[in-house]
């Protein structure tokens, strides 16, 4: 069986907005949680304050295909509204060497 891939997504989150930003991340990641391939995700913030991406977000997930129709929902979407405005730098990854 194939290793699950990773998900990691920076967001630039000014630094008063955390908190809100924080809550909306949520709302997504319940409705990830939900969505077969869904493995399990983090949510990390910078030390600095001045870190270009106050929140990483960190994922597995089983395949690049069920990320991306978990992704392509208009639930999707309407969980991750509270998002809209947020740069965010998604990608995903397999692990070549540990």
């Amino acid at each position: 069986m194939a290793e699950p891939l990773v998900l990691i997504n920076v967001f630039e989150v000014p630094a008063e907005e955390a908190e809100q930003f924080i809550a909306a991340w949520e709302k997504m990641r319940d409705y990830l949680k939900s969505q077969p391939g869904y493995i399990d995700t983090a949510l990390h913030q910078a030390i600095a304050p001045e870190a270009d991406f106050q929140f990483v977000n960190v994922a597995h997930w089983g395949t690049a295909e069920e990320f991306l129709a978990a992704t392509q929902t208009s639930e999707f979407l309407d969980s991750a509204v509270g998002l809209v405005g947020y740069p965010l730098h998604p990608s995903l990854y397999r692990v070549v060497r540990t």
